[in-house]
Protein backbone atom coordinates (compact mmCIF):
# COMPACT_ATOMS: atom_id res chain seq x y z
CA UNK A 1 0.00 0.00 0.00
CA UNK A 2 1.42 3.13 -1.08
CA UNK A 3 1.82 6.28 1.78
CA UNK A 4 -1.01 8.44 0.55
CA UNK A 5 -3.24 5.87 0.90
CA UNK A 6 -1.89 4.59 4.68
CA UNK A 7 -1.89 8.40 5.19
CA UNK A 8 -5.74 8.90 4.40
CA UNK A 9 -7.45 10.56 7.46
CA UNK A 10 -11.65 9.71 7.89
CA UNK A 11 -13.74 10.81 4.76
CA UNK A 12 -10.29 11.33 2.72
CA UNK A 13 -10.29 9.87 -0.84
CA UNK A 14 -7.16 9.59 -3.45
CA UNK A 15 -8.75 11.31 -6.45
CA UNK A 16 -5.31 11.33 -8.38
CA UNK A 17 -1.56 10.01 -8.04
CA UNK A 18 0.53 12.13 -11.04
CA UNK A 19 2.89 9.92 -13.30
CA UNK A 20 6.16 10.79 -13.68
CA UNK A 21 6.91 11.61 -17.58
CA UNK A 22 9.30 8.36 -19.37
CA UNK A 23 11.89 11.79 -19.58
CA UNK A 24 12.11 11.58 -15.61
CA UNK A 25 13.87 7.95 -16.23
CA UNK A 26 16.50 9.81 -18.47
CA UNK A 27 19.13 10.68 -16.14
CA UNK A 28 18.90 6.73 -14.32
CA UNK A 29 19.25 5.17 -18.26
CA UNK A 30 22.09 8.15 -19.23
CA UNK A 31 24.07 6.27 -16.10
CA UNK A 32 23.66 2.48 -17.20
CA UNK A 33 24.73 3.96 -20.58
CA UNK A 34 27.94 5.43 -19.09
CA UNK A 35 27.75 2.36 -16.85
CA UNK A 36 28.50 -0.56 -19.37
CA UNK A 37 32.35 0.04 -19.77
CA UNK A 38 33.41 0.45 -15.99
CA UNK A 39 30.62 -1.89 -14.08
CA UNK A 40 31.84 0.39 -11.08
CA UNK A 41 30.18 4.01 -9.54
CA UNK A 42 27.97 4.11 -11.99
CA UNK A 43 25.56 1.31 -11.73
CA UNK A 44 25.29 2.21 -7.92
CA UNK A 45 24.38 5.65 -9.10
CA UNK A 46 21.89 4.13 -11.93
CA UNK A 47 20.05 1.85 -8.84
CA UNK A 48 19.90 4.92 -6.71
CA UNK A 49 18.33 6.82 -9.50
CA UNK A 50 15.28 3.91 -10.06
CA UNK A 51 15.03 3.62 -6.09
CA UNK A 52 14.45 7.23 -5.84
CA UNK A 53 12.05 7.38 -9.20
CA UNK A 54 10.47 4.03 -8.01
CA UNK A 55 9.48 5.61 -4.17
CA UNK A 56 8.40 8.95 -5.22
CA UNK A 57 4.58 9.50 -4.72
CA UNK A 58 2.33 12.58 -5.91
CA UNK A 59 -1.36 12.79 -5.66
CA UNK A 60 -4.03 14.63 -4.98
CA UNK A 61 -6.63 14.10 -2.64
CA UNK A 62 -10.51 15.81 -1.70
CA UNK A 63 -8.14 17.24 0.83
CA UNK A 64 -4.63 17.83 0.03
CA UNK A 65 -2.00 17.38 -2.29
CA UNK A 66 0.82 15.16 -1.48
CA UNK A 67 4.29 15.13 -2.09
CA UNK A 68 6.23 11.97 -0.85
CA UNK A 69 9.72 11.29 -0.73
CA UNK A 70 12.13 8.49 0.03
CA UNK A 71 13.81 5.16 -0.56
CA UNK A 72 14.57 4.09 3.30
CA UNK A 73 13.53 7.41 5.13
CA UNK A 74 10.32 9.41 4.26
CA UNK A 75 9.98 13.12 3.84
CA UNK A 76 6.62 14.38 3.05
CA UNK A 77 5.14 17.50 1.77
CA UNK A 78 1.24 18.01 1.61
CA UNK A 79 -0.75 21.47 1.59
CA UNK A 80 -4.11 21.47 2.46
CA UNK A 81 -6.47 22.47 -0.61
CA UNK A 82 -8.21 25.14 0.90
CA UNK A 83 -4.55 27.00 1.46
CA UNK A 84 -3.68 26.81 -2.33
CA UNK A 85 -3.62 30.47 -3.40
CA UNK A 86 -1.86 29.33 -7.48
CA UNK A 87 -1.13 26.24 -9.65
CA UNK A 88 1.74 26.85 -11.92
CA UNK A 89 3.49 25.31 -14.97
CA UNK A 90 6.68 25.73 -16.37
CA UNK A 91 7.09 23.61 -19.65
CA UNK A 92 10.45 24.59 -21.47
CA UNK A 93 10.16 23.66 -25.77
CA UNK A 94 11.03 19.72 -24.51
CA UNK A 95 8.49 19.69 -22.43
CA UNK A 96 5.56 21.45 -24.60
CA UNK A 97 7.35 18.78 -27.35
CA UNK A 98 7.19 15.74 -25.79
CA UNK A 99 4.29 16.74 -22.70
CA UNK A 100 5.77 17.19 -19.35
CA UNK A 101 6.92 19.85 -17.27
CA UNK A 102 6.72 20.87 -13.48
CA UNK A 103 3.74 21.36 -11.44
CA UNK A 104 4.32 24.44 -8.66
CA UNK A 105 1.95 24.90 -6.25
CA UNK A 106 2.02 28.43 -4.10
CA UNK A 107 -0.17 28.52 -0.92
CA UNK A 108 -0.26 30.92 2.05
CA UNK A 109 2.64 32.20 3.56
CA UNK A 110 6.05 30.82 2.71
CA UNK A 111 4.62 27.66 1.75
CA UNK A 112 5.15 25.88 -1.84
CA UNK A 113 6.33 22.94 -3.00
CA UNK A 114 7.28 21.45 -6.89
CA UNK A 115 6.41 18.40 -8.91
CA UNK A 116 9.16 17.96 -11.61
CA UNK A 117 8.90 15.96 -14.54
CA UNK A 118 5.09 15.45 -14.04
CA UNK A 119 3.62 13.38 -17.41
CA UNK A 120 0.31 16.19 -18.95
CA UNK A 121 1.34 18.81 -15.81
CA UNK A 122 -1.66 20.32 -17.84
CA UNK A 123 -4.32 17.75 -16.99
CA UNK A 124 -2.49 17.61 -13.25
CA UNK A 125 -3.51 21.53 -12.45
CA UNK A 126 -6.67 20.53 -14.00
CA UNK A 127 -7.16 17.81 -11.19
CA UNK A 128 -5.75 20.06 -8.33
CA UNK A 129 -7.87 22.96 -9.33
CA UNK A 130 -10.85 20.96 -9.74
CA UNK A 131 -10.78 19.03 -6.25
CA UNK A 132 -9.61 22.54 -4.29
CA UNK A 133 -12.35 24.43 -6.12
CA UNK A 134 -15.45 22.27 -6.87
CA UNK A 135 -18.22 22.99 -8.99
CA UNK A 136 -21.61 23.11 -7.58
Amino acid sequence: MSYIEESLSAGEKVEGLFKLHWFAWAPMAMWLVLGIPTLGLTWLIALYEFLRLRYLEQGVTNKRVILKRGIISRKTEEMKLTSIETVEIDQGIFGRIFGFGTVKITGRGISDFVFKGIDDPLSVKRQIESVSNPVG
